[in-house]
């Protein structure tokens, strides 16, 4: 059996053994998530399928304020995955003053799509709270785009790639996130790339790693060292040419550490920890966020 297939045989599992994780994590560490309001919004329909997103907000919310935004897209191979799997983190940085969004996408077990309909996906999500920043207070100039494996790839989409918008949207508003967080993500989809079988002759469109210009977003990337599907090679390459171009991007490799290690329940919540508060750093960096990481 390959690699990919026992990865997506233990794909179901997971899910509910995160689910059953992240309710300890949100008890143990951090967050008291009855404090955080939310809202669930439907950004998106296309033909009978309507896509949502789960926006959380700060304690102490205040109406005529602007806030600094995440969005987080699950991981899966853009085969599928559950919306909640960044719950835990999106409720740490509420909590840190920042409006946290849990964005649902079409895949391709749900929708019969490919990975170009999810990176179109996340694009209009981007859009969306762009283009309703002004009702859901948003600050436009301040949404992270965020993600794991699949949804590190469409994240990273929204940074560094020039097209595969919807045709039908307003273009004249940006998709482009302005920082990206991201988490073992699919950088390369090219001859050589992970999943290359699935992207054909058009892969330099949708692969993060052959579109890296000097206008890419600050970025932050965390990944194990004994990843099966995403070589360091790659991130590291990918760094490359992020400071090749003049741009920002925070490498953090961890030994001992395989693919979706940072909410893996295997290792008891010690690189969800780490790379939580990495993050939280590299936002308060660029201005995101303010004080100390809650602990």
């Amino acid at each position: 059996m390959s690699v990919w297939k026992r990865y997506k045989m233990k794909g179901f599992l997971f899910s509910i053994i995160l689910l059953i994780w992240s309710s300890s994590v949100r008890s143990q560490y951090l967050v008291d998530s009855d404090r955080l309001q939310s809202d669930t919004i439907t950004y998106k329909v296309m033909d009978t399928v309507a896509l949502d997103m789960i926006l959380r907000y700060p304690p102490k919310f205040k109406n005529r304020k602007k806030y600094p935004t995440i969005v987080f897209f699950f991981g899966g191979g853009w085969n599928g995955g559950t919306i909640g799997q960044f719950e835990p983190q999106a409720e740490y940085f509420a909590s840190r003053g920042m409006i946290t969004v849990l964005v649902d996408y079409r895949v391709k077990n749900r929708h019969q799509t490919t990975p170009y309909e999810s990176v179109a996906d996340a694009k209009s999500a981007i859009r969306f709270l762009r283009e309703h920043a002004e009702e859901l207070n948003v600050d436009p100039d301040k949404i992270a785009a965020s993600g794991g494996s699949a949804g590190g790839h469409l994240a990273a989409a929204c940074g560094v790639l020039p097209g595969l918008d919807e045709p039908d949207e307003d273009l004249g508003i940006s998709s482009k996130a302005n920082a990206l967080v991201l988490f073992n993500p699919v950088f390369d989809n090219g001859p050589q790339g992970f999943q290359k079988e699935r992207m054909g002759a058009r892969w330099r469109e949708i692969s993060p790693a052959h579109n890296i210009t000097e206008s890419a977003p600050p970025t932050i990337v965390f990944l194990g060292r004994e990843d099966h599907l995403i070589p360091v090679s790659v991130a590291e390459s990918y760094q490359s040419k992020m400071d090749s171009v003049g741009g920002r991007c925070d490498l953090f490799l961890y030994d001992e550490a395989g693919h979706g290690f940072f909410n893996n329940y295997k290792y008891d919540g010690k690189f969800y920890t780490l790379t939580l508060l990495e993050t939280d750093r590299f936002l308060k960096s660029i201005g995101y966020i303010k004080g100390k990481p809650k602990q």
